[in-house]
């Protein structure tokens, strides 16, 4: 079945598929923005940021256009997996170049060649005024556990970090790792803003961990605060 999925065809498909569905619910559910005063002053002035959802979210990213279509210079970090393929392509066709990269496993080597590849190619995007949209518990979770490769990232950057949680009602939760939340159209949906927040230069391994941890648990609260504003049953709430 693996294989499956890896064909070029096969990807091309759902890629397509998933960018339809992207643009269905962008354009028939009624999107509510709030707190979105905090991220509009660093749309403006074309310097580098980080925004932060959590993975299971991603059929809901499209939303946040709006904020990113006018900015331009926006890109996602997509797992170079074959999960990652095809997100990447559906990304892509909605306006939204991918950057590929994930943590590489110890002893595999060729991919913790690429793993740094992709790292620099994410600062160097920041560092030149990009807008770097990140999954930080992707591709393999915990679930809504920030990782520390977008610690790593706003560090060595110093670039404003800014959090986005999403949800809609009526949706349907998949029983994935990351409870992957599919919204019907036209329902409702919210995107709830917090930030901006930065990771010191000086920040040593305890420091990184602590701001896993503090982000962790303030974009949770931000996707928790979505979900209440849109009505979500309590069963479909992640912190029920």
């Amino acid at each position: 079945m693996k294989d499956l999925f890896r064909r070029p065809g096969v990807q091309a498909v759902l890629g397509w598929l998933l960018a339809t569905y992207l643009q269905l619910i962008l354009r028939t559910v009624r999107w509510r923005h709030v707190n979105d005063a905090c991220v509009e002053p660093f749309l403006t002035d074309k310097t580098g940021l980080l925004a932060l959802m959590w993975h299971g979210r991603i059929p809901l990213s499209l939303a946040t256009a709006p904020k990113w279509w006018p900015r331009g210079k926006t890109q996602v970090l997509v797992s170079p997996s074959s999960d990652g393929e095809f997100v990447a392509q559906a990304l892509e066709r909605v306006g939204f170049p991918s950057i590929r990269m994930s943590s590489a496993k110890k002893g595999d080597s060729a991919k913790a060649r690429a793993a740094v590849a992709g790292f620099r190619q994410a600062l160097g995007f920041v560092n030149d005024g990009g807008a770097l949209i990140i999954s930080p518990d992707g591709p393999r979770g915990p679930n809504e556990v920030v990782a520390p490769g977008a610690v790593q990232i706003a560090k060595r950057t110093q670039a404003p970090v800014f959090l986005m949680g999403l949800a809609a009602a009526p949706a349907a939760r998949l029983n994935s790792w990351d409870k992957v939340m599919l919204a019907a159209p036209f329902g409702q949906g919210a995107v709830v803003w917090d930030g901006p927040f930065y990771a010191p230069a000086e920040a040593d391994e305890a420091q990184v961990a602590a701001l896993c941890a503090d982000w962790s648990a303030r974009l949770s609260a931000a996707t928790r605060k979505a979900e209440i504003l849109v009505g979500a049953p309590a069963d479909q709430q992640d912190g029920a």
